[in-house]
């Protein structure tokens, strides 16, 4: 047998292990082997506080840059009303789980049979960009993931709002 079979056999057989593979396995286009990298990748769902935390770990997180947020007008100091400018996604990430969560949003987008397909056409129809989409998408499922995981919830379809990811 070769070695990526036997590697896969292994980690598939790590993850059954696992109590949070049955709820994680629930979400749309999180598979077996995405499901067994995600708990080995991630390990527990309490490092994370919020969804916001957990994305920019994944490399989903905007980056944002601030200059001059404050200056003085009249001898007083005042908050600029400048909102900050933003400067793409954070670029210090854990690659493996951005492929996993961008790859699960890819494949989600190209059906409409599921919630998250459903989703991702809702978000086409409104006006957004593909790339956009995907990326809205992609945080969406993270954080489904997360919630699911750190709540011990089911996947529930009927939850799944055009709020921001």
């Amino acid at each position: 047998m070769g070695i990526r079979k036997e590697t896969r056999k292994e980690l598939l057989a790590e993850s059954r292990k696992h109590p949070a593979r049955e709820l994680l396995e629930q979400i749309p286009r999180l598979g077996p082997i995405r499901v067994a990298l995600l708990i080995a990748l991630l390990q527990t769902p309490h490092r994370f506080r919020t969804k916001r935390q957990l994305w920019n770990y994944c490399g989903l997180g905007l980056r944002t840059r601030t200059s001059g947020e404050y200056r003085y007008t009249g001898g007083h100091l005042q908050h600029a009303r400048k909102p900050p400018a933003l400067r793409g996604l954070n670029v210090n990430h854990n690659h493996d789980l951005k492929n996993l969560f961008k790859s699960a949003a890819t494949r989600a987008g190209t059906s409409k049979d599921d919630p998250l397909g459903e989703f991702y056409q809702n978000l086409l129809a409104s006006g957004m960009e593909p790339p956009m989409a995907r990326l809205t998408l992609a945080r969406k499922i993270a954080a489904i993931a997360l919630k699911i995981w750190k709540k011990g919830e089911r996947f529930d379809p009927a939850k799944l709002k055009q709020q921001a990811a």
